[in-house]
């Protein structure tokens, strides 16, 4: 750590965090920057400058572990380095996923490494600093009994402003669902809710801080609280608090969407009109196989009922393709399935096997030739879904939260009720405003507003006042 004796007069000790894979781990490394800040560390983005440096893992796709020791690899040269210019020793955490499932053996393969932490224990992480400050290598990947958001220190106004004018908050870990491709229920553990009184206390911390919009994080977020009436509920009280104009809610799966949390589509102005809800496969075949426990009708009956009530919602959704076994008529399946559909975006992944899980001892592995080529025919499916709906909105008029300053003079940044960011001129507000603006044209991953053009001279704005009207007009 940095020298010096005097805590009063020595630098601030400097905290570089990695984050890999999900939103979950985004909010993770945020709450453990949280927890490090109240032991007297600062971030800093740049790794050279760091007296402590954690990877925030993932473990969904295949070699994830071999691009840890890797990354491993060149913090490896930078910790000698630093030592030998006699700067203080470099301390090197793993944290998430990765830790979860490889724990000790991480220490044994990589001696740079100094403690690895569970992601259901990062709130452990300052005492097990102190005991590697004692000399001990530190290995906690216990399922902890006690909440680990319990032990965590409040996020500071400061810390909340600096991350913006959107949040995650996690209220709900872990998947009882065990689908055979996936590593979630033995890295994250059980399906846990978090209590709806400390969710509501945290998301108001987040309005006060001038938060405008909410997104709720689960590995299946739409199980929350089945003793606490169910997501709906947690939505229709989050909607009350006073300046949380925005909510949404990532990752859900088909088999939670009750019909409350349907109708509340159609009931909260504040719920966004977008779903991310995975189907994986459009082939009932492949889908047992996955053990998802819903068919391709079942799914789309889900879509039917939603669109029923909030018709002009926008879908994205999770596909894996070439898990064992999928034939060519599985995966022409599957693109039936989409273009039904017609998403506004996806994630789509070859099927890669997870030591541990049942689809990795499966039969019929598909060739990883065949993959690609399913690979690519999809995403070139659904690429054409989404240049056709971004398209769709050039002419109308479209609410923006404005969230940051643009790379260019004259422009801001921000966001639509469809997750697409749209470029808009400076004047048309300030970050936390809710404008309404007409789309003029689109760019290949954002939209462009009527008169994003940078201007001579950006036009001076003022801050929006604490809880500006939901939207705000323009000409």
């Amino acid at each position: 750590m940095s020298q010096g004796s005097d805590p009063q007069t020595r630098p601030a000790r400097k905290v570089f965090i990695k984050t890999y894979g999900c939103q979950m781990n985004v909010y993770d490394s945020q709450r453990m920057g949280d927890a490090l800040g109240a032991e007297g560390y600062e971030a800093t983005e740049r790794v050279e400058e760091a007296d402590l440096v954690l990877l925030n893992t993932c473990h969904i796709r295949e070699k994830a572990a071999e691009k840890i020791y890797s990354e491993l690899g060149r913090i490896r040269v930078l910790k000698t380095e630093r030592e030998a210019a006699g700067l203080g020793s470099l301390r090197v955490g793993i944290t998430g996923c990765v830790a979860q499932a490889e724990g000790a053996e991480i220490i044994a393969r990589a001696p740079v490494v100094d403690l690895v932490i569970g992601p259901q224990t990062y709130h452990r992480l300052p005492d097990a600093l102190r005991r590697v400050d004692g000399g001990e290598r530190v290995v906690d990947t216990d399922y902890a009994v006690d909440s680990k958001f319990d032990h965590l220190p409040k996020s500071t106004d400061r810390q909340i402003r600096s991350r913006g004018v959107s949040a995650f908050l996690t209220v709900q870990e872990g998947c009882d669902k065990f689908c055979t491709f996936c590593v979630v229920p033995y890295t994250r553990g059980a399906e846990v809710s978090r209590a709806r009184a400390a969710i509501l206390k945290e998301a108001r911390e987040l309005a006060e801080a001038g938060v405008r919009e909410v997104t709720l994080l689960g590995q299946n977020v739409n199980a929350w609280g089945p003793d606490e009436g169910g997501l709906a509920s947690l939505l229709h009280d989050l909607a009350a608090i006073p300046g949380l104009a925005r909510l949404r809610y990532t990752t859900s799966h088909p088999l939670d969407m009750d019909e409350a949390l349907i109708r509340t589509h159609g009931e909260l102005r504040q719920l966004m009109p977008y779903l991310h809800l995975p189907v994986q496969s459009g082939s009932d075949r492949i889908l047992k196989a996955m053990n998802r426990r819903h068919t391709a009708a079942d799914y789309l009956a889900i879509l039917d009922r939603i669109r029923a009530v909030r018709p002009d919602i926008a879908l994205s959704g999770d596909f894996i393709v070439g898990f064992p076994g999928e034939s060519d008529e599985d995966f022409e399946a599957t693109l039936r399935l989409v273009r039904e559909v017609s998403y506004a975006a996806a994630y789509t992944f070859k099927y890669s096997p997870r030591p541990g899980t049942p689809g990795a001892t499966m039969d019929g592995h598909v060739p990883e030739d065949v993959k690609t080529e399913r690979l690519d025919r999809l995403q070139a499916l659904i690429r054409e879904q989404q240049v056709a709906f971004q398209e769709s909105f050039v002419g109308r008029r479209c609410e923006v939260l404005i969230e940051k300053v643009g790379r260019h003079p004259g422009q801001m940044i921000g966001r639509s009720p469809f997750l697409l960011p749209v470029v808009v001129p400076a004047s048309a507000g300030a970050v936390g405003d809710i404008v309404e603006v007409s789309i003029s044209e689109t760019r290949p991953n954002s939209l462009m507003a009527a008169g994003a053009e940078p201007p001579a001279m950006p036009a001076t704005v003022s801050m929006a006042a604490s809880s500006p009207p939901l939207a705000r007009k323009i000409a």
